[in-house]
């Protein structure tokens, strides 16, 4: 598979990615020319009528931004505010709001997990600030929107960037495609407001607040209804009498495969592409084995009738790394200096 190789590559430096190093150069110069067409006004930008709050990253493929922006989400209406999400919605095909029963297949996975997970408004459009503009008509109480990815999505202007950074697999070699895994160098790191690592930590401390993101395990829950619950142990125990089928079709499934060894469940593990999109023929010749899976996976398969499936609800826990202020301290308080800013402005 050309995808698989070119992640493999990624990770290392050899004749490959020299052969390759000619068209990052060209992929650099497209983008530093982007860049600098919607700082000086070429390309236009819209401003929304709320603070934006972009989660993104600096490279291809997964690196945890999903929890983050549930996490955030969260953190937000705790401290009074009400929240909306912006989607692109990946591999979907529509466009607009996205409720916690929506279609995986039609609305994306990863919005329809979010919308289920924190209630609040989600909407889906690769365009989005026509996205936002729709939000908000449609919900004129919210008066945050956290967009969902989007760090390279120019045509948006945003108040606060947090870049999700994933080490060692999600920097891999440093370069940018298609030579390496980057979509923008790292240096880009150092224009963002907040830098979220949810693997090793730098060698060298960021130039912005930086924070760990570790993920906390819930409840083994069943695919079927979303309500019953089993534990590892009595998992542990269906091992010896049949075999544990670990499926996961995200960014980098063995992340998940690793978690299921710690726990003490050997099994067979079964990688698939991120967003997989999964149907009734991936588990014919599964009958009678007890397949485990990530809540990503488990939104889209709810409806296949899975008798024997379970997944693992994980939720995100954030450590500041070098200074003692919460992430939800440092969002809010950027929310407030930009609102004072706006207010002296007016003025």
């Amino acid at each position: 598979m050309l995808r698989t190789w070119f992640e493999r590559q990624w990770q290392t430096s050899g004749w490959a990615q020299c052969l390759l190093l000619p068209l990052s150069w060209l992929f650099a110069l497209l983008a530093a020319g982007r860049r600098y067409g919607y700082r000086v006004g070429l390309f236009s930008s819209q401003a929304l009528p709320v603070p934006v709050i972009i989660v993104g990253n600096i490279s291809v493929g997964g690196v945890g931004k999903t929890p983050l922006v549930i996490y955030l989400a969260q953190q937000l209406r705790d401290a009074g505010y009400a929240p909306g999400i912006l989607s692109r919605g990946y591999g979907g095909q529509h466009r607009g709001e996205v409720r916690p029963e929506s279609e995986p297949a039609l609305c994306g996975d990863e919005p329809v997990l979010i919308a289920r997970r924190t209630g609040c408004p989600v909407w889906v459009d690769p365009t989005r600030a026509a996205g936002g503009l729709a939000l908000l008509k449609a919900h004129p109480e919210v008066n945050v929107l956290i967009c969902d990815d989007g760090l390279q999505h120019y045509a948006l202007q945003r108040d606060i960037e947090i870049a999700v950074v994933q080490r060692p697999l999600g920097i891999g070699n440093r370069r940018l495609l298609p030579a390496g895994p980057l979509r923008e160098s790292l240096r880009r790191l150092r224009s963002v407001d907040l830098v979220v690592e949810t693997g090793q930590l730098p060698a060298t401390p960021a130039p912005v607040n930086t924070y760990q993101l570790r993920l906390r395990t819930g409840t083994w829950t069943s695919v079927a209804d979303f309500s019953s619950e089993t534990s590892t142990e009595r998992l542990r125990g269906q091992s010896a009498e049949q075999t544990l089928v670990a499926m996961a079709g995200i960014g980098h499934p063995q992340r998940f495969f690793d978690l299921l060894a710690t726990m003490g469940l050997g099994c067979e593990q079964r990688p698939l592409a991120d967003h997989y999109a999964y149907s009734q023929a991936d588990f014919i010749a599964l009958r009678g084995k007890t397949i485990l899976m990530t809540e990503k996976d488990a939104v889209k398969c709810q409806h296949l009738g899975l008798e024997n499936a379970w997944f693992l609800p994980m939720s995100a826990e954030l450590s500041p790394v070098g200074h003692d202020q919460s992430l939800a301290e440092s969002v809010i308080g950027l929310l407030k200096h930009k609102h004072a800013k706006e207010v002296k402005n007016e003025s």
